[in-house]
């Protein structure tokens, strides 16, 4: 008799299942945090014989960034909240419930146009929406026009093992002075068209901040394509233990031509306003 073989169901399907049998394993009526381990997402595989993903972090990439959380969960986050996976220390992890899980453009906000400064080959040859994104904002000097501060770029990528986080990783870290001589660090999360801009990202940039930059101000800032060109910036801010957006600004990149004289002025008159 032949040994029978795990089920391999579509992507969305097995990662559902797969964090569902986790919650649901440690989850009691009324709880607002639900903590787990990695190995329990191999162990939750095998027990539904389906095939453990290889990458056990690209499932939770999955549901923070692309996904919604399955409705088995979803239903069980106490009312007006939602849940989110916060890193909890090295292989550990906990659903936290809280009230603003994604950061979303605001299609109400008016476009700014800015010349387009980004290299044609860099245009050709940016490899995913991710590094097309952080080019752009980096040849546009859109995050000193953002903040109002001088910015350089001090790496890109950074990893750092955090104490009771685990290891985070920041997609853009800008240094700045403004005019009064402050020195300032802006972590940055850029967001193709596909993935969403989570919060715990963003938590995770101001605990980093904290640990390496700990006399600089830090200023987070989040970053998303909306098209092509057309990219939402977000100053975000901690208050009441809560982020929130400070700030939001669309900037559309266009060709100088396609600036007009009468919208030029209209900037000016809004700068002295």
């Amino acid at each position: 008799m032949s040994k029978e073989r795990p089920e391999k169901p579509d992507k969305a399907n097995r990662y559902s299942q797969i964090i569902e049998q986790v919650f649901l394993s440690h989850y009691k009526d009324g709880d607002k945090q639900v903590s787990f381990s990695r190995d329990e997402l191999i162990r939750a595989a095998e027990k539904a014989r389906i095939e453990p993903p290889k990458n056990l972090g690209d499932l939770i990439y999955f549901f923070r960034y692309r996904n919604k959380l399955p409705e088995v969960i979803r239903m069980r986050a106490p009312k007006g909240l939602e849940w989110i996976i916060r890193p909890a220390g090295k292989a550990r992890y906990t659903f936290v419930a809280v009230s603003q899980p994604h950061i979303q453009p605001n299609p109400a906000v008016l476009d700014t146009k800015v010349p387009d400064a980004t290299p044609g080959i860099i245009t050709m040859y940016a490899l995913n929406d991710e590094q097309a994104l952080l080019a752009k904002l980096r040849y546009n000097r859109l995050i000193d026009i953002f903040t109002g501060v001088a910015c350089y770029s001090l790496q890109n990528h950074l990893r750092t093992f955090i104490e009771d986080i685990g290891q985070i990783e920041t997609d853009e870290i800008y240094v700045g002075i403004d005019k009064r001589g402050a020195h300032f660090v802006f972590p940055v999360q850029a967001k193709g068209f596909r993935d969403k801009i989570n919060v715990v990202q963003i938590e995770q940039d101001i605990a980093m901040c904290s640990h390496k930059f700990p006399a600089l101000v830090c200023r987070p800032i989040a970053a998303q394509f909306m098209q092509d060109n057309l990219i939402a910036l977000f100053d975000i801010q901690e208050s009441n233990h809560e982020l929130r957006i400070a700030l939001e600004k669309h900037y559309l990149l266009v060709d100088p031509s396609k600036l007009s004289s009468e919208e030029l002025r209209q900037y000016s008159l809004e700068s002295h306003g």
